[in-house]
């Protein structure tokens, strides 16, 4: 199991309540008391940005955010950890996706006045060069021919004119909902693209790996824009591209993972 934050870490964040690991995140993230402790996974800049916008947006009235913990020097990293507050909530259960949504719906208003950062273009690991992928800004290679619904999904995209905006493209389990408060958005991941892009990644992640039924794909469709299904091609795409990148050996499992929703979503995609 990866090792808690060190002491002088703790130290530097205020963090003084006994430690217990949480669930959730690509890596092991820690809670002492009302602060919680992660890695620094994105660039100072990204997080300097994401400081800045969670921020702006703390004390929304239809919205909850965590913004970070400063260290006693005000700095943002301490050996490697950021600090960030702690609210409570708990991430969607198979039958909440649409809950997740309305909340994406809410966070995109509020996001739109948001210029676009820098850094997104500097970006190259595999969930940048994915998102490319899927927006037809960069090839990927399959000259083994193994990934049989990205060659689908990529013969079934079309144009689309919608306007793009600051987006978060990872919301699908950085939505975490309470019965009394309004919906927590964590972890704000940009991406410059239509707002109902994001959604369709909800929908995405929520049938392929969630559980959710094949009909949530119809039923949000039936209250987003026209061009949805071809959000949903893009959506896929960069999920299955990401994944793809991330652990090429598990091909033949993300082929059953991803065909039979990719096969829907390419169905209705085109005219």
């Amino acid at each position: 199991m990866e090792r808690p934050p060190p002491p002088d870490v703790l130290a530097a964040f205020g963090a003084t309540a006994p430690l217990e690991p949480l669930a959730g995140g690509r890596r092991r993230v820690w809670r002492s008391g009302e602060i919680v402790l992660k890695r620094l996974d994105v660039s100072e800049e990204e997080l300097r940005w994401r400081d800045a916008v969670l921020t702006e947006l703390d004390g929304a009235a239809d919205l909850r955010v965590a913004p970070a913990v400063r260290s006693t020097d005000g700095g943002l990293v301490v050996g490697g950890w950021t600090a960030w507050r702690h609210e409570p909530g708990a991430p969607p259960r198979v039958e909440q996706y649409e809950d997740v949504i309305a909340a994406g719906r809410l966070l995109h208003r509020h996001l739109a006045r948001v210029a676009k950062p820098s850094f997104l273009g500097r970006r190259d690991h595999a969930r940048a060069v994915a998102d490319r992928v899927a927006w037809g800004e960069r090839d990927v290679d399959d000259d083994g021919g193994r990934l049989p619904h990205v060659r689908a999904l990529l013969a079934a995209r079309r144009p689309v004119e919608l306007a793009d905006q600051l987006v978060h493209g990872d919301l699908t389990d950085n939505i975490h909902l309470h019965p009394e408060l309004a919906p927590l958005v964590l972890d704000l991941t940009p991406y410059w693209r239509p707002p109902s892009y994001a959604t369709a990644v909800v929908v995405a992640d929520a049938v392929v790996f969630r559980g959710a039924p094949l009909d949530l794909v119809e039923r949000v469709r039936a209250v987003e824009a026209e061009h949805f299904a071809q959000l949903l091609v893009r959506a896929l795409l960069f999920r299955s591209v990401t994944d793809h990148l991330l652990a090429p050996e598990k091909d033949a499992q993300w082929v059953e993972w991803f065909g039979p929703v990719s096969r829907h979503v390419a169905g209705i995609a085109l005219p």
